[in-house]
């Protein structure tokens, strides 16, 4: 029986799945079909369905959090299904800083590798001792080291490697005792000697003054990943734009705002049927409703047309969209 993903992803368009199978035990994923078309899902913050989905979903919802104290450090197991943010709350609260650079971004814990989450000058491999998987071929549980998960920015092995080949069951952090408060990024720097947990609120504070909340405005937080580009580009668009916000990377290359260049490229609350450029944060695309999957590729074009034709800097989709049957990526048309 077709079950509905639109209460299931959070940019909500209506679509359906052939089969829908929740995992509360990971012993659940061994009598689990991955032979026809699957889609791994915890909470949908970062998968759109553009169309109706021809094949199982599997929902992570596992639980459970083991925290090992060590002489300079904790070390946290946590199951899949786990909520992130509920998860760093736990940790501000019991006095086991440093992941409140990661408050509130949405998702589960077991997604958050995936990708690599990062926010306000942190991301999740600095804290990443291990991720555990299943691995769909052989049946059985893997764990890799952080250095066996290849992550890069917004990237690790499970989007190459082991994608369609590994659902992640289980998360090991580590979190140091000797805590190092990361404060250079944006409103952070304002913060004088804070404690975690005002690095905490003020990071709240600010992704809710710029960042709709799903439940209110379906969205799927930042569309788009901020590009990297070489430091001769960017000398070059310095001349043009010398405000342009601009983050070091390596020797070669500068990381700029995606937000920024769209929102210079008077995108900000560009529509299309039911899908805009957020008023606020032009880095978020949001669904009024009454929108289809090719309303929302029509605006990812459009904004990646404009954004190419005023700075040459391709944008790419930073969520993940899923078709009839397997992930699609949307390219910049033609122009390059």
């Amino acid at each position: 029986m077709a079950q509905s993903l639109q209460p299931f992803h959070t940019f909500s368009l209506p679509s359906h799945c052939q089969h829908f199978h929740q995992i509360d035990d990971v012993e659940q994923l061994v009598n689990t079909d991955f032979s026809a078309p699957f889609c791994i899902l915890g909470e949908g913050s970062n998968t759109v369905f553009l169309t109706d989905y021809q094949g199982t979903v599997i929902y992570m919802a596992t639980k459970g959090i083991e925290i090992e104290e060590l002489n300079d450090h904790f070390l946290l197991h946590v199951a899949a299904g786990e909520n992130w943010h509920q998860l760093v709350s736990m940790t501000i609260a019991n006095d086991m800083p440093g992941l409140e650079n990661l408050a509130l971004i949405p998702g589960t814990v077991g997604a958050a590798p995936v990708q690599n989450i990062g926010a306000y000058g942190v991301e999740l491999e600095k804290f990443i001792s291990y991720v555990e998987y299943f691995d769909i071929a052989s049946a059985s549980i893997n764990r890799l080291s952080k250095e066996q998960c290849l992550f890069g920015y917004r990237d690790s092995i499970f989007k190459h490697a082991l994608k369609n080949k590994a659902v992640i069951t289980k998360v090991g952090l580590t979190l140091p005792k000797q805590w190092q408060p990361v404060l250079h990024y944006g409103p952070l720097q304002q913060l004088h000697n804070p404690t975690a947990q005002q690095v905490f609120e003020q990071i709240i504070a600010t992704r809710n003054s710029k960042l709709p909340n799903p439940s209110e405005l379906a969205n799927a937080g930042s569309f788009f990943k901020n590009p990297v580009i070489s430091n001769e580009q960017l000398a070059d668009l310095l001349k043009n734009y010398p405000d342009m916000p601009h983050y070091f990377v390596d020797a070669q290359h500068h990381k700029v705002a995606a937000g920024w260049l769209i929102e210079q490229a008077g995108l900000k609350g560009h529509r299309i049927a039911g899908v805009e450029v957020h008023q606020q944060q032009a880095l978020v695309l949001v669904n009024h409703g009454n929108s289809t999957g090719d309303d929302l590729i029509a605006m990812v074009n459009y904004v990646q047309q404009h954004v190419w034709q005023k700075y040459h800097i391709a944008l790419q989709h930073e969520v993940r969209l899923m078709n009839a049957d397997h992930e699609c990526h949307i390219h910049l048309e033609s122009q390059i």
